[in-house]
């Protein structure tokens, strides 16, 4: 499955959830490495937002804010040799950090491939937003900016 996207600014809260150590250990047995502590965040539409409500619908988020038309093509889609990978959610000092789902991927930039992951959060409130996580500060690592484009292959 491919989605492709265009980078854009979150808000800045990720790194808050992905330092986390709890998170880390998890990405660190997904990805081989401690995760880069924030998400770059990728916009799909048409066919690729089609796609990652398929993936969203796979891993058990709520995709009610999508259209009904959106919902019932990404039922047609085809998930089940992609591996939904549970991150577990925690409990501390009272405050709750919730649990999400990753999917192994590939982005290319460029012709340069790089191993990565799209995590789905359980609670989000953009349906057409794909966050990436990998060990790398991936905005650095390409030189990226709002708008460019990027292809993720999901595995």
């Amino acid at each position: 499955m491919e989605l492709q996207g265009i980078v854009s600014s979150g808000l800045g809260r990720a790194h808050v959830f992905m330092a986390q150590p709890h998170y880390q250990d998890q990405f660190q047995s997904l990805l081989g490495q401690k995760a880069w502590p924030g998400t770059l965040n990728m916009v799909v539409d048409g066919t690729c937002l089609v796609n990652y409500i398929a993936l969203r619908q796979k891993a058990g988020i709520d995709t009610l804010d999508a259209t009904s038309e959106l919902r019932v093509q990404a039922q047609d889609i085809e998930t089940a040799n992609y591996a939904a990978h549970r991150v577990r959610g925690f409990l501390r000092d009272g405050v709750s950090f919730g649990g999400a789902t990753a999917f192994h991927a590939t982005l290319i930039h460029s012709d340069t491939p790089l191993e990565c992951a799209v995590l789905i959060p359980d609670l989000t409130r953009h349906v057409d937003v794909v966050e990436v996580i990998s060990p790398f500060f991936i905005r650095e690592k390409f030189g990226l900016v709002d708008g460019d484009l990027l292809n993720l292959i999901i595995h």
